[in-house]
């Protein structure tokens, strides 16, 4: 008897599909691959699914041999990449590199979530060029509700937070723009000088921090594949 949602042939890419094809399971790998392994760390780059779909899915791709739940640090369950699971590295970047490539950026800005957004910016910011001790970024999108408007950056010892509330500490440096443009020049589709001179990204502070944007905004890891559609 076929199994149900299953496409009920030998090929290996159909295999591979009904394992990986679920909705939302190729974000997990691709939290997965970025480093988060706990589940509430699963939860923030995957913000728009519930916690029950999550656990359901986790316990899928543990069953599928992708990952396995291993005993983290303070005793609670965290999740990690199997051999199979690592192997799909290579194809998760390459979904990636296609989509930046071909995707009409309409469409690809259409959906957007500044808890997404900042989660990706903490991950992938650079603290190197920051100066030494406590460092704190405020973004700040004008346009959104109250709840969403602002949010922390807190960088210090090589290590980034990222807060949906004011820490209390001094601000280095404020980043002020609509989400939309924000978005956009993470995902390489924007310039920020450009944006700048046009005054739809404001840069309030330090200028040591501001001028080293460049250097420490954490940019999509596709940022810099060249585009091939209008």
């Amino acid at each position: 008897m076929e199994e149900r949602g299953g496409y009920g042939q030998f090929c290996p890419v159909a295999m591979a599909a009904e394992v990986l094809c679920t909705r939302w399971t190729i974000l997990i790998v691709r939290e997965l691959l970025c480093g988060s392994r706990r589940f509430n760390d699963l939860r923030r780059g995957v913000p728009r699914m519930s916690p029950a779909l999550l656990s359901k899915r986790l316990k899928e791709l543990e069953k599928a041999g992708v990952i396995a739940a291993v005993p983290g640090e303070s005793g609670n369950v965290e999740y990690a990449l199997s051999s199979a699971g690592e192997e799909l590295k290579p194809l998760i970047e390459t979904m990636g590199m296609w989509g930046h490539r071909w995707v009409e950026s309409r469409l690809s800005l259409k959906n957007l979530d500044p808890s997404l957004l900042m989660w990706d910016i903490r991950r992938r910011l650079d603290p190197r060029p920051l100066p030494d001790g406590r460092c704190t970024i405020q973004f700040q999108y004008p346009e959104l509700p109250e709840p969403q408007r602002n949010w922390w950056l807190v960088i210090e010892n090589g290590e980034v937070d990222l807060c949906g509330f004011d820490p209390g500490y001094e601000i280095n440096l404020l980043v002020r723009s609509s989400l939309h443009t924000m978005t956009a020049v993470w995902m390489g589709l924007l310039k920020i000088p450009n944006e700048v001179a046009a005054g739809n990204l404001r840069l309030e502070g330090e200028r040591p921090v501001a001028s080293a944007i460049q250097k420490w905004l954490g940019f999509s890891s596709f940022a810099g594949e060249q585009r091939r559609v209008a």
